[in-house]
């Protein structure tokens, strides 16, 4: 009976969220150990069928790093960063393309739809969805296909949402200076996509527990960040790597009018709820 009755508070914990957030738009960004393992991909999936049941309209953006540098290497191919950024020439653009668009897409809005949800498979190329044009940073680097984002055709996701779709966006672009497509940085299009859609929440999964102020010691978590905070946390060498574009592209969603977004670790199965819809919360809130 104890159990059933633990059982019974943790549904109505959630209650006031789910009236909160029922018929807000929540865009997650998927990539990392939670897309590598079989398990905690599974966990995601339940967390988003979940939200799209209660009337919470979800967008997913995936990245799919891993399973490029493997395909890369099977055609005797090596993986290249320049400043964090993957060196796209012709032959890297069109593994991207095939494994983002095709395999990696493909087999989230399916795992969704064997849950029995509706999903919708969309790269950036799709009517338009993204459109970028070749990455200029201004540091004479040449990043290849890399592109810069320039539009966001939210009327096709707004469609998908309103007809019980859940959005699987793969970001690679619509290029509108030349003839070829453009890989996209996954955190960036994420946060583009959450702007232009007004949406409540932005998610980022990643492989770290979320903003520590000493990474070896998981108590010392930074639950709130304002936008203005960050650039001190970079100064103090609080924030460095990998995680400062990730705070960079929270603070553009806050700029461009997302109320909140959040930093998880999806290497905890459900974090997604966790955050959501219980009062315990979890990661780094950047509002």
């Amino acid at each position: 009976m104890t159990n059933n009755t633990e059982r019974a508070k943790t549904i109505i914990e959630a209650l006031p969220y789910i009236q909160k957030y029922r018929g807000k738009v929540v865009v997650i960004k998927y990539g990392g150990n939670a897309m590598i393992s079989p398990q905690l991909c599974d966990a995601v999936m339940d967390d988003i069928l979940l939200l799209g049941l209660v009337g919470i309209k979800v967008v997913l953006v995936h990245g799919g790093g891993p399973d490029i540098n493997e395909m890369l290497k099977k055609i005797g191919k090596q993986a290249v960063f320049i400043n964090g950024l993957r060196y796209t020439d012709q032959e890297t653009m069109d593994v991207v393309q095939s494994v983002l668009c095709g395999k990696i897409n493909k087999n989230l809005v399916a795992m969704i739809c064997r849950k029995g949800g509706k999903a919708m498979g969309l790269c950036g190329l799709d009517d338009a969805l993204l459109t970028a044009k070749k990455l200029d940073r201004g540091d004479g680097e040449d990043y290849g296909l890399v592109g810069e984002l320039v539009s966001v055709n939210t009327g096709i996701l707004s469609d998908a949402m309103e007809s019980g779709y859940i959005p699987v966006v793969a970001t690679v672009a619509y290029g509108i200076d030349g003839n070829t497509a453009y890989n996209i940085n996954a955190d960036t299009a994420a946060a583009r996509i959450a702007a232009e859609l007004n949406a409540e929440k932005l998610i980022l999964l990643t492989d770290t527990q979320g903003v520590l102020k000493d990474p070896s010691d998981s108590s010392t978590l930074i639950k709130v960040i304002h936008p203005y905070e960050i650039k001190r946390y970079i100064d103090n060498g609080i924030v460095s790597g990998g995680m400062i574009p990730k705070l960079t592209c929270c603070a553009d969603a806050i700029g461009g009018g997302v109320t909140r977004t959040h930093i998880l670790d999806g290497r905890v199965p459900h974090s997604i709820i966790i955050e959501m819809l219980t009062n315990e919360g979890a990661g780094t809130m950047i509002l």
